[in-house]
């Protein structure tokens, strides 16, 4: 795979000196958490700011992922780069990617991703902390947005794979909501139709059911299967698989 640059971020990277992996990787920046170790390497994530414009600077060195089509493994940062430009051009609201290259040293498997800041945008993990504060317009119109999100998403074909909280985004238009997604390294199809949709959507219900009350719950549900569909029915799928995992544990 080719270096990736954005043509919108291209100038701004060019006049800083950083529109190559060279000189990003080389760029001294404090990470915004922990470095990530797992899987035999290590990855970590930087705020840039260059003239007003705010990115994520990801980096990482032999951080890999295997497939049954790339049995000796790849960059987490290669998947999620192929499926933010999958999703973007399939129309699904996600993150954007403004560099992407990836390069081999002696024992080593380096990548760079480099995405645009959500800044202006909230994490739905953030509106729930403060769900029995906001209006109850405000609520109504987050969970239209959301169940927007995660039909638009289905109707493309595809499963989030991580569909928590803390990876939707959400940012006021007048009194309606945008919403998109981040952290796509474990996207993939629809294989398997309406047990996969059970399945994407089944984190998301867990993790509100302390702040969506259940006429919440059926609201999101009635908003995302749109009409002629039976919400009871999706529902008690639903439960059936929250109670499922929950003996599991």
């Amino acid at each position: 795979m080719s270096d990736f640059i954005a043509s919108e971020d291209r100038a701004v990277l060019e006049r800083h000196g950083l529109a190559s992996f060279e000189a990003l990787w080389a760029l001294k920046l404090d990470a915004v958490d922990e470095p990530n170790v797992e899987r035999g390497g290590w990855s970590s994530v930087c705020r840039l700011e260059l003239d007003g414009a705010a990115y994520y600077l990801k980096r990482q060195s032999n951080h890999l992922t295997r497939s049954l089509r790339r049995p000796m493994g790849e960059p987490t940062f290669a998947r999620e780069f192929r499926n933010i430009r999958h999703y973007q051009q399939l129309g699904i609201p996600a993150l954007q990617a403004a560099f992407f290259a990836e390069r081999r040293a002696p024992g080593e498997r380096r990548a760079i991703l480099l995405s645009r800041a959500l800044d202006g945008w909230t994490d739905l993990y953030r509106l729930l902390d403060q769900w029995s504060e906001l209006a109850p317009a405000k609520r109504q119109a987050v969970l239209h947005a959301v169940a927007r999100l995660a039909a638009h998403l289905h109707g493309q074909g595809q499963m989030h794979g991580c569909f928590y909280p803390k990876h939707i985004f959400l940012r006021a238009a007048g009194e309606d909501y945008q919403a998109c997604l981040i952290d796509l390294e474990k996207t993939r199809p629809l294989w398997f139709g309406k047990r996969d949709r059970v399945k994407d959507l089944e984190p998301l219900l867990r993790r509100t059911a302390r702040s969506w009350s259940k006429a919440e719950m059926g609201r999101f549900l009635a908003d995302y299967l749109g009409g002629g569909v039976d919400v009871e029915q999706w529902s008690r799928h639903l439960v059936a698989r929250l109670q499922d995992k929950a003996s599991r544990r």
